[in-house]
């Protein structure tokens, strides 16, 4: 019998792998680093708050990844024109201008700001939808990388201008993956939502969440298929170590993680793993 605390930790872990990998495969392939993942999360878990007592969970779950996504269409149609620093403040802005939104709604319209989510489900069945929608995004960006598209990435990430002058519209390229990418954040966050009695927007568009995605993507390394999900597992494990012995540090300990990942494994572990492997050889 598995404890009701393993499958907690599976379940954090399924969530970081799918939304490390989708992460990864817009911006470990343009070079466009964004920081919304924590919006997008957010957005999932509010569309279950909101909709969970009108309509069937099925129903709700289908919902959240399409609002991420014309969510994200807009804002990729506006700012992907950014590049560079100004696309990663903006993206990080993001998260906080949402949340912001959401307080100021739920504090002049519902007079509250925790919204209860009543919905009856197990840990078994957020594990199961979870490591589904692993399945799903790991198949989806291993398909993704070998068509048409998931080139057209790599020449964006290698060269946006030499890949206008090849004929690649740039803009849509990059607006269709990042709104992809972040319906399966939401979709992840609404998963996500299943596990909490009552979600406020600390708690929804929390913005750890962007930085833990982001350094799991470069621990494992963000150029491999299997990289982010490499980096997911070991530091679920250290973060959910770390939350529970230092919760006044935790983010100290995200921050010395980030720096030390950057530092001494600029090309993940799968750069280090074929750096031994030609050491190897030769």
């Amino acid at each position: 019998m598995v404890s009701a605390y393993t499958v907690s930790l599976l379940v954090s872990m399924l969530a970081y792998i799918s939304l490390a990998t989708a992460w990864a495969f817009f911006s470990g392939r343009t070079r466009y680093i964004s920081l919304a993942t924590a919006a997008f999360v957010g957005i999932g878990t509010y569309t279950v708050a909101l909709l969970s007592d009108h309509l069937p969970l099925p129903m709700v779950l289908v919902i959240a990844p399409v609002v991420g996504f014309v969510v994200a269409l807009g804002v990729g149609l506006a700012t992907l024109r950014l590049s560079g620093v100004y696309f990663v403040i903006f993206t990080f802005g993001l998260a906080e201008l949402i949340k912001q939104v959401v307080i100021w709604f739920e504090i002049n319209q519902t007079k509250t700001l925790a919204r209860y989510i009543f919905v009856n489900a197990s840990g078994a069945l957020i594990y199961e939808l979870l490591l589904a929608t692993a399945v799903v995004v790991l198949a989806g960006v291993w398909w993704l990388s070998r068509t048409p598209l998931g080139y057209a990435l790599r020449v964006i990430g290698e060269d946006e201008m030499v890949a206008r002058h090849a004929g690649i519209d740039t803009t849509r390229v990059k607006v269709l993956i990042f709104a992809a990418t972040s319906a399966v954040m939401s979709l992840v966050g609404a998963i996500l939502s299943l596990r909490y009695t009552y979600v406020d927007p600390n708690i929804g568009f929390n913005s750890l969440v962007s930085f833990q995605v982001l350094i799991m993507a470069l621990l494992g390394g963000i150029g491999r298929l299997w990289g982010p999900a490499m980096g997911a597992i070991p530091l679920v494990l250290l973060f959910e170590l770390l939350s529970g012995t230092f919760p006044h540090y935790f983010s100290i300990a995200v921050g010395l993680c980030f720096v030390v990942i950057v530092y001494y494994l600029p090309g993940g572990v799968m750069g280090l793993m074929d750096r031994w492997r030609a050491r190897l050889r030769a």
